[in-house]
């Protein structure tokens, strides 16, 4: 470790990885299933209130709807675990959706679903934080009009973690995860107990409030709703195609553990949606989009999240059941934003590698985790979280067009991958399989399409289009950085020829006086045998240019000194113009300009130097022909910086802040990898 930033960086994320210890990382199906997960296990926390918040607006009754829509969206969901189920068998590098659409519909239609997950991806960060801040400040006060720093501190946080790499942060949200799934399910299977076994009068406070609709509803207008009460429902499916993007974190083999990951999460989730909203129907609840709805409810009342009353209600007679289920709730809402952290880095990662991302997307960190795409998704959450106040009522209306772009997208790419392998194949028992996978996902297509017809329908105007022109702008930025791209490459293949060397190369030392950083620029240029060698000053003050030609006569220095006038005291235009006048005698000559460099120990130290030759270094690069060379000086501030530098890295080791793999010092061969690493490292 070189430097005290990076004794830090190690105690918050650890020593770094070796490449070969990659496989190390990968994750069991016991830390999967929370890893990949946690989104769509958080979903069944607020997918059943905002069913019933939908159906509120038409009245009482209307809630009989109710589990009838929650059984609308199991279908759905069952359908796409079984489509998906297909797909990480027959995709199992990684892309998921985005590698489906791009084989088997175009490189067009791939870039729809990848601006579709990249945008799902934020949100659900934006979301889940949201969500489950504002369940905490429900029971924490004091957090009441602080959400908005209070989740940009938690997406830092949850940075901070998967930074320290995929199993390490699956280990430490995989307790959280199982509790949630036990907390709630218990919750279901106690409170069923109490009602059908013990006969026991279980009810919500809501139940004694009278539920009046703020508008009435018939005909078409009822049909809409119910459509619009299925539509925001099937939040519950967000996070489902986590898996399918991720089955290279999978331990081997890899499809296999995938496919059965992704058969438990959605059996526990079907339990818990339908398992809510029958106990929600059974104890009389009752949530509504605004109170006022609610007649009978004492004034300043404040309406409790649904988990929060089932759990008042069911474990009316034992508190601590209660603070359980809605601390394990609004945990499970924060760490939901981890899906979103596994599979947005690969998914960037993959982008990167086709050339429709920056390139940095593409490189694994110090510990083995994609950390550019880690802090590329955290800053746009962030960004999210601070311009809608850290609303999730204003955030889940952006929330679901994404995925069901991705879904449709995907199992449209899948009927046609089935269809292409059925002309060539000639085995019947496989040809059996490919048929029942095409079914599977026909009806998958058929299901996610017409889901996203309702959610469009439904979801437009109440805020899906800012989804949708963010999908837009996306997709056209990745268009314009893979021409970019293309372009460079093209510009910079080899031909086939040999290279043409050029004539000469002229060398020009630049100095404004002849001190020690000059000598040593003038004695480097000349070690590299230029065919010709120049000193050249700038003249913006009569006196010092005479001064300076006298001192270079009187030390008899075999280089010619040119004198570049500059009637305006500017430097960087004369020497412009100086070059570009050689350029135009030998246009196939290159040019050499050494500059002599300050290296200083403080920051505020360059402001105080270098600033000329930081100019002229940013015209000279622009100009064909030129090669500039920085020669630099060490000033003693530098060397103490370093030696101060090195005391405090010694002092660290002796303290033990800085141990080996055993805990004891760093052996030499480990040191020397590890500082290699530290260095080139992200």
């Amino acid at each position: 470790m070189s430097q005290p930033t990076s004794l830090v960086k190690r105690l918050l994320l650890g020593r770094p990885f070796r490449s070969d210890r990659l496989s190390e990382t990968l994750l069991p199906k016991r830390i999967a299933l929370p890893v990949f997960a946690s989104d769509a296990m958080s979903s069944v926390a607020y997918a059943p209130g905002e069913i019933l918040a939908t159906l509120s607006t038409a009245g009482l009754a209307t809630y009989a709807l109710s589990p009838w829509v929650g059984v609308a969206v199991v279908v759905v969901l069952l359908t796409v675990v079984a489509s998906y189920r297909q797909n990480v068998h027959a995709y199992p590098s990684g892309g998921g959706d985005y590698e489906v659409a791009t084989t088997n519909l175009g490189d067009r239609y791939g870039l729809v679903v990848a601006s579709a997950l990249m945008v799902d991806y934020v949100l659900t960060v934006a979301v889940s934080v949201a969500s489950g801040i504002q369940n905490i400040a429900s029971a924490l006060p004091f957090l009441q009009g602080r959400e908005v720093i209070t989740s940009v501190v938690v997406v830092v946080l949850l940075t901070a973690m998967n930074l320290r790499g995929l199993r390490e942060s699956g280990i430490a949200f995989a307790i959280p995860t199982y509790a949630f799934m036990v907390a709630i399910l218990g919750m279901v299977l106690f409170g069923l107990f109490r009602i059908f076994a013990l006969g026991d009068h279980v009810q919500t406070a809501s139940a004694n409030f009278k539920l009046v609709g703020s508008q009435s509803f018939i005909g078409i207008a009822f049909v809409f709703l119910l459509l619009r009460s299925f539509s925001s429902g099937c939040a519950a499916l967000t996070g489902v195609e986590a898996i399918s993007n991720g089955v290279p974190a999978f331990q081997k083999p890899k499809s296999k553990n995938a496919a059965t990951t992704l058969l438990m999460l959605g059996l526990l989730a079907v339990a818990m949606m339908l398992g809510t909203l029958a106990l929600a129907q059974l104890t009389g609840l009752k949530y509504v989009d605004h109170v006022s709805q609610l007649l009978g409810a004492p004034a300043g009342y404040v309406q409790k999240t649904v988990m929060a009353q089932l759990a008042e209600a069911v474990f009316s007679g034992f508190p601590v059941g209660f603070y359980i289920v809605t601390a394990v709730t609004a945990l499970i809402l924060v760490l939901a934003a981890n899906t979103a952290f596994n599979g947005f880095p690969v998914l960037g990662s993959i982008l990167a590698q086709d050339r429709y991302l920056p390139r940095q997307l593409h490189t694994r960190g110090d510990r083995l985790a994609f950390s550019n795409g880690i802090l590329f998704l955290a800053v746009f959450a962030i960004v999210l979280l601070v311009a809608f106040k850290a609303d999730p009522s204003a955030l889940i209306h952006l929330y679901i067009v994404g995925v069901f772009v991705s879904f449709t997208l995907s199992q449209m790419g899948m009927v046609r991958h089935w269809t292409r392998h059925l002309k060539t194949e000639r085995d019947k028992a496989v040809r059996r399989r490919m048929y029942r996978s095409r079914v599977i996902n026909s009806f998958g297509f058929l299901m996610t399409g017409s889901v996203l017809v309702v959610v469009l329908i439904t979801k437009f105007g109440e805020g899906a289009w800012i989804a949708i022109a963010a999908m837009v702008v996306i997709y056209v930025l990745m268009l314009g950085i893979r021409r970019h791209y293309d372009s460079v490459a093209r510009e910079l293949a080899a031909e086939e020829q040999r290279p043409v060397l050029p004539s000469r190369n002229h060398a020009i030392v630049l100095l404004s006086k002849l001190h020690q950083p000059s000598v040593r620029a003038l004695a480097y240029a000349r070690a590299t045998r230029p065919d010709t060698l120049n000193a050249v000053t700038v003249n913006v003050d009569d006196a010092d240019t005479r001064a300076l030609q006298a001192e270079w006569e009187k030390r008899d220095i075999p280089i010619p000194l040119v004198v570049v006038d500059s009637p305006y005291r500017e430097i960087t235009q004369p020497i412009l113009q100086y070059v570009k006048g050689i350029r135009r005698e030998s246009p196939r000559d290159v040019i050499t300009v050494f500059i002599p460099e300050y290296v200083v120990g403080h920051w505020w130290e360059n402001l105080l130097h270098n600033q000329s030759a930081l100019r002229l270094k940013g015209r000279l690069l622009f100009e064909p022909g030129i090669m500039v060379t920085s020669v630099p000086w060490q000033l003693h501030s530098s060397e103490r910086a370093n030696l101060d530098r090195r005391d405090r890295i010694v002092a660290g080791v002796r303290r033990g802040l800085v141990t080996g793999p055993a805990g004891g010092r760093p052996k030499a061969d480990k040191a020397g990898s590890g500082q290699k690493s530290d260095e080139s490292g992200q």
